[in-house]
């Protein structure tokens, strides 16, 4: 007979943080920082512990590698409240890089070369890389210079915004460039959008405000001078 099979334990979370706190920490002596910072000496390990629990925080080893081990008075919970703030800002402001794709032929018109040329300013201002492509078809391989000098041209026309990461490189029956924003991508988008926001506030600000009256209809003040046409 076939064995029963055991019901699903689900697994439990593993525990990364290796760190040895209070009484996790099994050596005899430790070298023992104060919370400030300051140097205390080498400790019994019990010592120290009893001296981080009566400052009411922990005794935490930093450099258990040392000999003897260097820990530290701190609060621990806080300690690692910062710690996880820190990374999650880290995260937050780590620079994702987005690669964009343009296929070209090496016989492009001028109209869809000039609209090519705008999805790729589009996308060096977005800041991301661009991989441009030209396909070859049947004897067109035949004439690679053509392709090359179509990239060159698109590189120099786009070159306030963009630079040449990869040259030109014929892979099989595609040659290959690679752009990457420079700078001075996305200053105008930006500087652009700036601008729209503060027209924008201009008319809150005018539509908050009470109507204006046509300069015709405004009566004569007291003591104003009147003057017909």
């Amino acid at each position: 007979m076939r064995p029963r099979r055991r019901p699903f334990e689900p697994q439990r979370p593993v525990n990364r943080d290796t760190t040895r706190i209070n009484e996790n920490i099994r050596v005899a002596n430790v070298r023992l920082i104060d919370a400030d910072g300051g140097q205390l000496g080498i400790k019994s390990t019990d010592e120290a512990r009893e001296y981080a629990y009566a400052k009411n925080l922990d005794l935490v080893e930093v450099a258990a590698q040392a000999d003897p081990p260097v820990a530290k008075i701190m609060d621990y919970g806080k300690y690692k409240y910062e710690q996880e703030q820190k990374a999650k800002q880290a995260r937050k402001h780590q620079s994702q890089i987005h690669v964009k794709e343009i296929k070209l032929r090496p016989k492009i018109g001028v109209h869809d070369y000039n609209t090519k040329k705008g999805h790729v300013e589009r996308f060096l201002n977005q800041r991301a890389k661009v991989k441009v492509t030209i396909m070859f078809r049947g004897r067109e391989t035949t004439h690679p210079e053509r392709g090359r000098d179509l990239l060159l041209r698109l590189a120099e026309d786009v070159k306030e915004i963009g630079a040449i990461e990869s040259q030109p490189l014929l892979d099989g029956r595609n040659m290959v460039m690679v752009l990457g924003p420079t700078k001075n991508a996305g200053v105008k988008r930006d500087a652009e959008d700036e601008n729209t926001q503060r027209s924008e506030e201009a008319l809150q600000g005018d539509g908050l405000g009470q109507d204006h009256a046509p300069a015709g209809d405004a009566e004569p003040q007291p003591g104003g001078e009147v003057v017909e046409a």
